[in-house]
């Protein structure tokens, strides 16, 4: 993982904080298990991949830091989801930090969208940040307070076609945010949203960044550079921190300026 920048902020504390992190295998994810396990936190999380998730633990031990806990977990089986937080629950203590990170940008056309299709795009990309939240929160209300944070996609505010449930999916992120930062606030759990622009992951790089995509982002984004994973992540362990104690319910945009 390429940090974006030579020395970044250490949170002090982060460190022993038990952080969930759902497609942590690869991605935006993997930058985000990483550094959440550079600032010393102990760190679990749950993938479909696993030979990329298991690399990864054994990369961050072998550099020194402590090595996160890897559960294969298809999200999409909700039962199976809560089970597995449980259970890592009970091996290392409730979470203080959840960040909600899984999603699938799968390419469609509305015409094409049969009620099958939608469910399953709603099964994958929204259903489980609600039972995510759900199961933390005795946990995290015990301790007196943590922190979520559900990531969206710029993709709707910029009014991006090509995937039409996706997009749906990515702006109700922010509705359940606003929701649950009211229901949870009193708890002292802060809920807040973290939306990426074009992050170039490998995916990204494999699947849609052709030349004509390299000039669009040029065109859109405000500031020049590729926007990485490693960007993403740093706002994300802000709002895992304590540093970000009285922000909740809000938007925090990282997109070089697209939108």
């Amino acid at each position: 993982m390429t940090a974006p920048a030579k020395e970044l902020a250490n949170y002090g504390s982060l460190r022993g904080k038990r952080v969930f992190v759902t497609g942590g295998g690869s991605g935006i994810g993997e930058a985000i298990v990483e550094t959440y396990a550079q600032q010393g936190a102990i760190v679990a999380f749950v993938d479909i991949v696993q030979e990329p998730s298991l690399a990864l633990v054994e990369r961050i031990r072998a550099a020194g830091h402590p090595a996160p806990l890897f559960r294969y977990c298809d999200i999409t089986d909700i039962p199976a989801l809560q089970k597995t937080m449980a259970e890592l629950a009970a091996e290392i203590g409730d979470f203080d930090i959840l960040v909600n990170n899984a999603a699938n940008d799968q390419r469609h056309d509305p015409a094409d969208v049969t009620l099958d299709y939608w469910n399953e795009r709603i099964a994958i990309n929204q259903r489980p940040m609600f039972f995510t939240c759900q199961a933390v929160l005795a946990g995290m209300r015990e301790k007196g307070g943590g922190s979520i944070i559900n990531l969206s996609s710029m993709s709707w505010h910029a009014k991006n076609g090509g995937y039409p449930v996706y997009a749906t999916t990515k702006a109700a992120v922010i509705g359940l945010t606003r929701s649950l930062a009211r229901d949870f606030g009193p708890f002292g759990i802060r809920v807040n949203t973290v939306t990426p622009g074009w992050v170039m992951t490998q995916r990204q790089i494999d699947l849609w960044v052709d030349d004509a995509a390299e000039i669009e982002i040029k065109k859109a984004q405000c500031l020049p550079g590729k926007l990485m994973p490693a960007h993403v992540a740093s706002m994300i362990l802000f709002l895992g921190a304590d540093d970000s104690a009285m922000c909740t319910g809000q938007e925090f945009i990282v997109d070089a300026g697209w939108v």
